[in-house]
């Protein structure tokens, strides 16, 4: 079978097209044909280097990915050969008490497919049964992919972590990322009016589509300004930045008094100047989330399922282009999920 991996970190041109052996499953594992898998800024920082992690080298990076299953290990009743499916791609020990009462991002042992075990960039993978969810007739490869991730995270991130309720003002960095398309979609079905914050009026235009109330565009005008005009200068409920670095001070200055800061990465850098009194005197709530359990990725399965939300593909490229698919993000021109398939044709 065909995968991108890569022997060392590095630039895009580090991912190799090669051939391995195909897989054989294990007592409780399952054989993934996998049809689609999406790009996500995880696989960017883990064909980097992440700081203070190793990764044991060659590596198949992808956290998503959607298909069949092709083969089943011994001891697996839950699932049927040929069976559509998309993986959730954390995988957690189960017995901790994080577990137990149902935060499996927290697991002690939490570890996520793409980066602490091969991933999705492949022809086939092998992961446990109970990672597998089955998918509707009518969701498409390429949509599957586009959901686990971003999805699961936004959802634990929003309505998990951040109790988002009805009619509070939730304002949103990067609103046409992956997770910013999905977090617009939450906070909607939450009740909240939406302001949606992007690069672009072609990145605005999709926002609007997806229910967004008010569109800035923080390349033409200051964001903290434009909500306080629209806020009567009392701020935003909610922030979610996993901006990071490039847009945390303005943040914290976007919210009313009392108000959330949600963040689930830091994409422009880790470490922003932080006036602290401007926590403590406006009596903020700083909240970090990652990922999610789950029964977050099934809950949002079920509205994607119902139409009451939706996964936005952009641009497809086949598995060979990865680096290509890399480029892309990189510039942080895509509009929607980026997406690879295996091979070209839609049942190839």
């Amino acid at each position: 079978m065909k995968v991108i991996q890569f022997k060392k970190h590095g630039g895009p041109d580090v991912l190799e097209y090669v051939e391995i052996d195909d897989l054989t499953p294990g007592r409780g594992e399952v054989v993934l044909r996998v049809r689609a898998t999406s790009l996500n800024h995880l696989d960017l920082f883990v064909r980097r280097g992440i700081p203070g992690v190793k990764i044991p080298l060659p590596h198949v990076p992808g956290c998503d990915a959607a298909g069949e299953v092709l083969a089943l290990g011994d001891g697996v009743t839950t699932l049927e050969q040929g069976e559509r499916v998309l993986l959730n791609p954390s995988v957690t020990c189960g017995q901790c008490e994080f577990c137990l009462r149902g935060d499996t991002s927290m697991c002690r042992t939490f570890n996520v497919f793409g980066e602490d075990r091969w991933g999705g960039y492949a022809e086939q993978m092998v992961v446990p049964a109970e990672n597998l969810v089955p998918i509707p007739d009518d969701m498409s490869n390429e949509d599957a992919a586009s959901v686990p991730l971003v999805f699961m995270t936004a959802w634990r991130m929003l309505i998990g972590r951040g109790r988002v309720r009805p009619s509070e003002d939730v304002l949103i960095l990067g609103a046409a990322a992956g997770v910013g398309i999905a977090a617009i979609q939450i906070a909607k079905v939450a009740g909240a009016r939406v302001f949606a914050a992007a690069s672009s009026d072609e990145k605005l235009a999709l926002c609007g589509e997806l229910g967004a109330d008010v569109l800035i565009n923080y390349e033409a005008e200051n964001f903290v300004r434009r909500v306080r005009e629209e806020t009567g200068k009392r701020g935003v409920d909610v922030v979610v930045d996993y901006v990071g670095k490039d847009t945390w001070v303005d943040s914290l200055r976007s919210l009313t008094r009392g108000g959330r800061l949600l963040t689930c990465g830091a994409t422009t850098g880790y470490d922003p100047t932080t006036d602290i009194r401007q926590i403590f005197y406006r009596q903020l709530e700083i909240i970090g989330s990652t990922m999610g359990s789950a029964n977050d990725l099934n809950a949002a399965l079920t509205l994607i399922s119902s139409r009451k939300m939706k996964p936005v593909v952009g641009k497809v490229f086949e598995l060979k282009e990865a680096a290509d698919a890399h480029r892309l993000m990189e510039t942080r021109n895509a509009l929607g999920k980026i997406v690879r398939r295996p091979h070209g044709g839609p049942d190839d």
